[in-house]
C-alpha cells in the first residue's frame, strides 16, 4: 500500500499541469518559468516540517544503519545528525543549535541538502513545503512572508522576497558509521516526530537508483549517470561538479573556480569544500582522516583541521576554513540549474 501510495504521488508529479499562483503570495511574479513550476500533490504543508525536533543519543538511535546517509551539523560542542531516513518524509526541519537558526532543507528528489540559515530581515522565521517543484526540485516557502524560494539556487523566485539570496550554513551529508566514528556524542534526530511516518522505509519506490526515473519533465545530462551523488560548488549561474571516484587516490584537491581557491576533500564516504583566502592557500594541506577522530587535515603549519573546517591546534587554533557555496547532490539536478563543468584531474 505505501509503494502504491508514493507510486500515485510520483505519477501526480509527472503528470500535474502548470500551477496558478498560490493565493499566500503577494508577488504574481516568478523568477523562474511558471509554467515549468508544477504541483507535487500534497499542497502547501502536505509533507510536514519539523520544528526543534526531539533528539536521542548516538546509542539510542538504533533505527539507524551504519549505510544511512545523515546530514550534520556542528555548533561548538553541540552536534547534531538529521537523518534521511526523516527527512525523506519532512524535506525541512526548523532548528535552533544555541545562536544559530538553522533550517536543514532537504529535497529527495534531487538528493540535496542545504543548509538556511532563518533569519531574514533581521527576524527569525521558519520554513515550510510548499508542494511545488522547479525541475523536480523543493520549492520552500517562508511563513514569515509566505515568499517561496527555490531550494537549489538558494533565492526566492516568487512573493515579496523575490530576487533575495538566502545565507549557507555549512552542512557535512555523509553515512551513519562514518559520522559516529567523527562524533560519537552526536544527538540524532528521534522518530517521533508526532507524525505517523513509515520511516526508514524510502517512500518513492527504486527513485534513487532508476536513471530514467523522473516525476516531472527535467533535462538531462548524459556526461554522468543521472542518479549519480555529487559534490557541487556553485558560483552565480555556475557550477562545478566533484565525485567521489575523483578522490580515490588523492583525497586533497586545491582547485581554482570562478577565480576563487577551493579545498576539498573527500573518500568514499563524504565529500566537503572550502573556500581559502590568500593566508590559507599558502598553507600546504594534508589528508589526516584515521577513523579515530573528527580531524580530516593537518598543513605544513601545523594546525589540525576538522571536518567542519575548524582548527583546532596549532598555530591557527580558533580559525576557520569558510565553507565553499556547496552542496551534495544528485547529478542530473546540477545542470539543470547551473552551467556545469565537471573538475577533471
Amino acid at each position: 500500500m505505501l509503494l502504491l501510495v508514493a507510486t500515485t504521488l510520483l505519477w501526480q508529479c509527472s503528470s500535474s499541469s502548470t500551477v496558478e499562483q498560490p493565493e499566500e503570495t503577494d508577488t504574481p511574479e516568478w523568477s523562474i518559468p511558471i509554467a515549468e513550476v508544477l504541483d507535487g500533490g500534497p499542497g502547501r504543508d502536505g509533507i510536514p516540517a519539523l520544528e526543534n525536533p526531539i533528539f536521542l543519543t548516538a546509542d539510542d538511535a538504533t533505527f539507524l544503519f551504519e549505510e544511512d546517509l545523515v546530514i550534520g551539523f556542528k555548533n561548538g560542542d553541540d552536534i547534531r545528525a538529521y537523518p534521511h531516513t526523516i527527512l525523506d518524509w519532512h524535506e525541512i526541519i526548523n532548528d535552533n543549535i544555541g545562536n544559530v537558526s538553522l533550517a536543514v532543507t532537504y529535497c529527495p528528489l534531487t538528493g540535496t541538502g542545504i543548509g538556511w540559515n532563518r533569519i531574514l530581515n533581521g527576524e527569525e522565521t521558519t520554513f515550510g513545503v510548499s508542494g511545488l517543484l522547479f525541475q523536480s526540485n523543493l520549492i520552500p516557502f517562508d511563513r514569515a512572508t509566505q515568499s517561496n524560494w527555490s531550494q537549489i539556487l538558494n533565492e526566492s523566485v516568487n512573493g515579496s522576497l523575490l530576487g533575495e539570496k538566502i545565507d549557507l550554513i555549512g552542512l557535512v551529508e555523509t553515512d551513519w558509521k562514518t559520522w559516529q566514528l567523527l562524533y560519537p556524542d552526536t544527538k540524532v534526530v528521534s522518530l517521533e516526530t508526532g507524525f505517523s511516518r513509515t520511516y526508514g522505509l524510502y517512500p518513492y519506490g527504486n527513485y534513487r537508483t532508476d536513471n530514467d526515473f523522473f516525476v516531472s519533465p527535467t533535462p538531462k545530462d548524459d556526461r554522468l549517470p543521472s542518479k549519480d551523488r555529487v559534490l557541487a560548488i556553485t558560483d552565480d549561474t555556475n557550477a562545478k561538479v566533484f565525485q567521489f571516484s575523483d578522490f580515490e587516490s588523492v583525497p586533497v584537491i586545491k582547485d581554482t573556480f570562478m577565480n576563487k581557491t577551493h579545498l576539498i576533500v573527500g573518500n568514499e564516504n563524504f565529500m566537503v569544500s572550502f573556500e581559502l583566502n590568500a593566508s590559507q592557500n599558502a598553507l600546504e594541506f594534508e589528508y589526516a582522516f584515521d577513523g579515530n577522530s573528527d580531524i580530516v587535515l593537518t598543513d605544513d603549519e601545523g594546525n589540525r583541521w576538522n571536518i567542519f573546517g575548524e582548527a583546532v591546534s596549532g598555530p591557527r587554533e580558533g580559525e576557520r576554513l569558510a565553507s565553499s557555496e556547496s552542496f551534495m547532490a544528485y547529478w542530473f539536478s546540477i545542470p539543470a540549474f547551473y552551467e556545469t563543468e565537471l573538475y577533471s584531474n
